[in-house]
C-alpha cells in the first residue's frame, strides 16, 4: 500500500512486517503477543476510568473492546496483531533475534 504525503509533509516510516514475513518459529508467538497488546491497552484504559460499553463513548468513557481478547471479533484482533507485528518488525530490523 502506498502512503500519500500528508499535508504537513509527514510520511510514517514504521519498521513493520507482514505475517507472511514472520519466521515460522515466531508465528505461534504472534497471537500471544497480540493478546498481551490488548491486555496492556485495556489495563491502561481501565486505569483511566473507562468501562465496557456497547458503543465507543468518549464522554462516558465506554468502549466495546474492553473485554477479554478471546471475545473480540477478528477485525479487532487484527488491530492488536498489527501492533505485535510492528514491534517484532522493529526488533528484527534493529538486529535483535527473538529465541525461546
Amino acid at each position: 500500500m502506498m502512503i500519500q504525503l500528508n499535508s504537513n509533509g509527514y510520511v510514517p516510516s514504521a519498521k513493520t512486517m507482514a505475517i507472511e514475513q514472520l519466521p515460522d518459529y515466531l508465528q505461534c508467538m504472534l497471537e500471544r503477543m497480540a493478546e498481551n497488546v490488548h491486555e496492556a491497552w485495556a489495563y491502561q484504559k481501565m486505569s483511566e476510568g473507562w468501562t465496557f460499553g456497547k458503543a465507543n463513548d468518549r464522554l462516558r468513557k465506554k468502549h466495546p473492546s474492553l473485554r477479554p481478547y478471546a471475545q473480540l471479533d477478528e477485525s479487532q484482533k487484527d488491530f492488536d496483531r498489527s501492533t505485535a507485528l510492528a514491534i517484532l518488525g522493529f526488533l528484527m530490523s534493529e538486529g535483535y533475534v527473538v529465541t525461546k
